[in-house]
């Protein structure tokens, strides 16, 4: 399980890892299987585990006062899962993430990422990461508050035509912010074209 999450790091890195760190990576990502519906993090804990999902797919969301869930993120194999608020502060998390799938996953604590930190190769992909992490939210903020509907659903299925295939509609028109039913008929207007 930890081959993917090694060749995951090596794409990120300009220096490859040797197998004293691959080992202690081993060593310190601890694999977990989730089952379909089971959670990673319940609103409320403080996010203990951030998770390298080997195999499957999960969900980062709020629940309002009515029970509306509200996706803030979606995650399928080599993305990671986990509320970094939570994580980094050690505060209580307002948000559930669980898995849509059955999903394999790789966890480490904060202790244990600390502990791979004087890695170089680690040191260059988690500044990689943090750029691309950026990026992605600066351009979804973008996206919901200047995009309409129609054009949020067509960068979505443009950037991450897996989600499309992976997660149903509810769970999509959650993420872009709007109704199952306005992504219904944004879906039916484009069979048309």
């Amino acid at each position: 399980m930890h081959e993917s999450l090694i060749k995951y790091i090596n794409s990120y890195s300009n220096t490859q890892l040797s197998e004293g760190e691959v080992e202690l990576i081993k060593s310190t990502f601890v694999p977990k299987r989730f089952r379909k519906r089971q959670y990673l993090l319940q609103e409320g804990e403080v996010c203990k585990h951030f998770a390298f999902i080997v195999k499957g797919a999960m969900r980062q969301y709020s629940v309002d006062d009515k029970g509306a869930e509200h996706i803030v993120r979606l995650s399928i194999e080599n993305w990671w899962a986990g509320d970094r608020e939570s994580f980094v502060m050690l505060t209580p998390s307002v948000y559930n993430i669980d898995a849509w799938e059955d999903t394999q996953a790789l966890l480490i604590t904060k202790a244990g990422l600390l502990t791979l930190d004087p890695i170089r190769a680690i040191s260059e992909w988690i500044r990689k990461l943090d750029e691309k992490h950026s990026i992605a939210n600066q351009r979804r903020l973008n996206a919901s508050i200047s995009l309409s509907a129609e054009e949020r659903y067509n960068d979505l299925a443009k950037t991450y035509p897996e989600f499309l295939k992976r997660f149903p509609q509810h769970i999509i028109a959650s993420y872009l912010g709007i109704t199952a039913e306005t992504l219904s008929r944004i879906r039916k207007q484009a069979i048309k074209k």
